[in-house]
């Protein structure tokens, strides 16, 4: 699936009260054109799931796809915010901290989401 836009595509679980927020956050902080928001249960979603090899079924990383590649984890986190002017001394800060402990913090996060944060039956972003 080629995509006819310049925006970086961020995947994400459209059903988890944490994502959403998260997603609510970067629309409030980032340039409307940057990020093309991709719910993972939307079709769109499921083709790139499965055109870059990931699970279909369930998500438990941020996908980041830009012009360097894909990115998950801590370091597809920390893309996404370096790419928002006002965050990119956050993102540079926090990218010093070694990925072996960055990614133990995201998976705990990950794993631990839903509890934490509860589950919504619908997305923020209209599935496309």
């Amino acid at each position: 699936m080629k995509t006819t836009t310049t925006q970086d595509i961020i995947i994400f679980d459209g059903e988890c009260n944490l994502c959403n927020g998260v997603v609510g956050w970067l629309l409030k902080f980032a340039p409307q054109e940057l990020f093309n928001f991709v719910p993972f249960q939307s079709p769109k979603g499921q083709a790139y799931l499965k055109q870059y090899g990931f699970d279909t079924q369930r998500l438990d990383t941020v996908i980041l796809i830009d012009q360097n590649g894909v990115h998950t984890h801590s370091d597809g986190f920390l893309r996404v915010v370096g790419k928002i002017e006002k965050w990119k001394r956050v993102a540079a800060l926090l990218a010093f901290i070694p990925r072996m402990i960055r990614d133990y913090i995201y998976k705990t996060a990950s794993k631990n989401r839903v509890r934490w944060f509860g589950n919504s039956n619908s997305c923020a972003i209209s599935l496309k």
